[in-house]
């Protein structure tokens, strides 16, 4: 049996997708990375083998391609592939109408502009401030003993979103500490830190120049919440892609097939 594996090392979390030769997929998961990033690697991939019966796959029946904050940690990786390439190839591969991806994660966010094949032509990163990112969202979480999922789910409650005008995570807690202190609702406020992070992504799409259709991939696409905030700054339609935290290594087990494109539509059916 030949297989694909792509394994996505994030800051946060790890993902891993397995694919067979013709890029159905067999196997996927999403666990936190937690302190050693290539034990989690070597963890998924064992698990996801068992899962899909080929545990112990001879050698040379399996290839391994690593992308993610931690790739280079991947050991047993046959070669390492930026994020970039890696959204941008899942994301066509769930949505081959896509024009563009915006990827937010835990530590960066990247905005990838596609050619017409579905190659990058362009692209911008936010990789120096954790605002604009999903690291953002889990400090305010935590500060005020939520769960991140309780932002996500925070448009259902019709908050009137409080302006954060601190652009560093450091001072935009102090903000919200203070406007919470002055007896503003929590609500608006903890909208407005929602409304702080979609607008520091709107800035960066607009930098490398909006294309559409336009799909939202990482983790923070499944908060709804800063997806519709995005939505409403764009003024057009911003879906989250079909599977959005397992883009990265979804592209990455497709490049792990010979010429990065083994059986790019037949498995397509299976991500719908």
């Amino acid at each position: 049996m030949s297989l694909r594996l792509g394994i996505d090392v994030g800051s946060t979390t790890t993902k891993a997708v397995l694919l067979d030769a013709n890029g159905a997929m067999l196997q996927s998961e999403v666990v936190a990375t937690g302190p050693d990033g290539r034990a989690m690697a070597r963890h998924l991939r064992d698990e996801l083998l068992a899962a899909a019966g080929a545990a112990g796959a001879e050698s040379g029946s399996l290839r391994v391609v690593a992308t993610g904050y931690g790739r280079a940690r991947v050991d047993f990786a046959d070669r390492a592939v930026t994020e970039i390439t890696c959204h941008a190839r899942g994301v066509r591969f769930q949505h081959p109408d896509a024009a563009m991806v915006v990827d937010v994660g835990g530590q960066d966010s990247k905005v990838i502009r596609l050619d017409a094949a579905g190659r990058v032509e362009d692209f911008g990163m936010n990789d120096r401030c954790a605002a604009g990112t999903g690291s953002f969202l889990d400090v305010i979480a935590r500060r005020f003993g939520l769960d991140v999922s309780e932002l996500a789910a925070l448009h259902a409650l019709r908050p009137a979103p409080f302006e954060i005008s601190s652009t560093c995570v450091v001072f935009a807690e102090t903000e919200v500490v203070s406007l919470l202190a002055q007896g503003h609702p929590v609500n608006d406020v903890l909208a407005g830190v929602q409304r702080a992070v979609a607008r520091r992504v709107v800035t960066l799409i607009k930098h490398v120049g909006l294309a559409t259709p336009v799909y939202f991939s990482g983790g923070v696409a499944k908060n709804e919440s800063v997806r519709r905030e995005i939505e409403a700054l764009l003024e057009v339609p911003f879906a989250a892609a079909r599977h959005p935290q397992l883009s990265g290594a979804l592209g990455a087990a497709l490049l792990a097939g010979e010429g990065g494109a083994s059986g790019g539509d037949a498995g397509a059916a299976r991500w719908s």
